[in-house]
């Protein structure tokens, strides 16, 4: 759980100052193991959580008044009653959970290129997002093969013509078949850079995907990123979901 879920579930807007923090004191407890919090980190969990700064002094005194929650820890700050932490786990079971909620900052593709598409292809845009921001770079690079495979196949059902793109059993090609028929495919219409640059995200995918001494690195997908992003907005009009 993130701190914006258990904020919802909570509604810690509609709390008392002492509330709320004694509330995300059990948060940090059980997402990072915060035993004792000092009238400093109080006040920044509120600001930092989007409220406004609190009068220290004022705040410090209000917590010390509440001992049915609080108890003085062994550095001079505070500590929540253990009676309060089981309340609050039976409570919110699920706030020591780690969130399935992938966080990335769009550096490969935008929110606006994918939002509002698919949930699949938000995910897989996410996911993309996140592996290279976090040094995942052949993680990264296997998807975003994926996510053209996946583009290029809606392309093809969109326009009607998926039965171009797999064998007598009724299966869909792998994405070396299907990207060598969308190269010459006057249905799909590919521009002549998009046909270009199938290739070399295939590639770069595959080899990360199956090249046993290969490890992709930054340099490798950071050139390419601009010709990823028009690719991927090319196949997502071809598949109808801009327009």
């Amino acid at each position: 759980m993130t701190l914006e879920q258990f904020w919802e579930a909570c509604g810690l807007d509609s709390l008392r100052e002492v509330d709320r923090v004694c509330h995300l004191a059990f948060f940090y407890l059980k997402k990072h193991k915060v035993q004792e919090f000092m009238i400093g980190e109080a006040a920044k969990w509120l600001t930092d959580a989007g409220g406004a700064a609190p009068n220290r002094s004022r705040l410090e005194e209000n917590l010390r008044a509440n001992r049915d929650k609080l108890v003085r820890g062994q550095r001079g700050g505070f500590r929540l009653r253990n009676e309060y932490v089981r309340d609050m786990e039976a409570r919110y079971p699920r706030a020591g959970e780690k969130s399935q909620e992938v966080i990335e900052e769009g550096t490969i593709l935008p929110e606006v290129d994918y939002k509002g598409t698919r949930s699949y292809i938000e995910a897989l845009a996410k996911q993309i997002n996140a592996c290279y921001e976090n040094n995942c770079f052949d993680g990264c690079a296997v998807l975003m093969r994926r996510l053209i495979e996946v583009l290029l196949i809606l392309a093809y059902r969109h326009l009607g013509i998926d039965s171009g793109i797999k064998d007598a059993t009724g299966n869909y090609y792998m994405l070396e078949g299907i990207a060598n028929d969308a190269k010459t495919n006057g249905s799909l219409s590919l521009s002549r850079n998009s046909k270009n640059d199938l290739e070399t995200f295939r590639q770069l995918g595959n080899y990360s995907a199956h090249k046993i001494e290969y490890t992709c690195k930054r340099e490798y997908i950071r050139p390419e990123i601009q010709k990823f992003r028009a690719l991927i907005g090319e196949l997502l009009h071809k598949a109808g979901l801009r327009t």
